[in-house]
């Protein structure tokens, strides 16, 4: 299973970042292979519409089973990423990745 985070880094350690659209980092864990890659999501900074949509897409390249957030998507990115099949669990605000991800197997997020 194959579960991204949106970060403010790329380390176990960073903190998440709340927003979806706009994150700074997309971070993927590969629970079986135990690999973690990453994605500089920065340039979208710079997008006045569509930063969800834009980052849900390129979340899908990566085929994940689950997105850990903070705030969650928006409406259109919501749409993409319930198409894609991937599963959203918010609340992830305030904590590190390694924290979201203990809370995630733990079942304290909420999914959407």
């Amino acid at each position: 299973m194959k579960i991204a985070f949106t970060t403010k880094g790329i380390y176990w350690d960073s903190v998440m970042d709340s927003r979806f659209g706009r994150t700074e980092y997309i971070l993927v864990y590969d629970d079986e292979t135990k690999e973690l890659t990453n994605f500089d999501n920065r340039s979208i900074s710079n997008e006045a519409h569509g930063a969800g949509p834009k980052t849900a897409q390129k979340l899908y390249e990566f085929n994940p089973d689950i997105l850990i957030t903070g705030n969650g998507p928006g409406g259109n990115a919501a749409s993409v990423l319930k198409q894609a099949g991937i599963k959203v669990f918010i609340g992830a605000s305030e904590m590190s990745v390694k924290e979201a991800y203990e809370k995630y197997k733990n079942n304290v997020l909420e999914g959407l």
